[in-house]
């Protein structure tokens, strides 16, 4: 009887592990995305996502040039980050844009988020509009986050005016959630 306890006790405590590493594997902070931090170099890409693939613009290392664009899928083909490096002669990440929805912030939000989410977590600092979408800057954060147009209604879809934050539908969904590290 003893034994079948300590069994049952080891198994909860390794689904527990794994549970604990599951969420860190997709949780945004300021300075991290998953097990990727903001000092993290290109070079070291490859060892910290060892489960995943990890595509270079193989072009330009042939050519002898940096990467401009990197990709991280996970081994079953899904799309989980495309990262941007910077231009310094040892590179770093400069931009990280979360292509997979289980992805979320340290504050809960992530790409099935909506603008009325957003709002709850982070306060605005800045909206600029662009032709095809509204690019959200939150006040103290890394983070920004953006909706298409087509989340709007009718009448700015097309503007290229400053759009407010009182304009945006709290049902709109956010497209796309980056993360800028200077």
């Amino acid at each position: 009887m003893k034994n079948t306890a300590k069994a049952i006790a080891l198994f909860l405590g390794l689904i527990f592990v794994q549970s604990c590493e599951k969420e860190i594997t997709f949780v945004i902070t300021e300075t991290s995305v998953g097990p990727m931090t903001q000092t993290t170099k290109v070079s070291e890409l490859e060892s910290i996502f060892a489960q995943d693939s990890v595509v270079m613009d193989t072009s330009r290392l042939v050519a002898g040039t940096k990467a401009n664009k990197i990709e991280i899928f996970e081994k079953g083909g899904k799309h989980l980050l495309s990262i941007t490096p910077d231009t310094d002669s040892i590179q770093g990440i400069e931009n990280v844009r979360i292509m997979d929805p289980r992805y979320i912030s340290d504050k809960g939000i992530g790409l099935k988020s909506t603008f009325a989410d957003l709002k709850k977590k982070y306060p605005i600092k800045k909206i600029v509009t662009t032709l095809n979408s509204v690019v959200i800057f939150p006040k103290e954060s890394n983070l920004y986050f953006t909706l298409d147009k087509e989340e709007l209604p009718g009448n700015l879809r097309f503007t290229m005016s400053n759009i407010e934050e009182v304009q945006i539908p709290d049902e709109a969904k956010l497209k796309y959630l980056m993360l800028g590290w200077e």
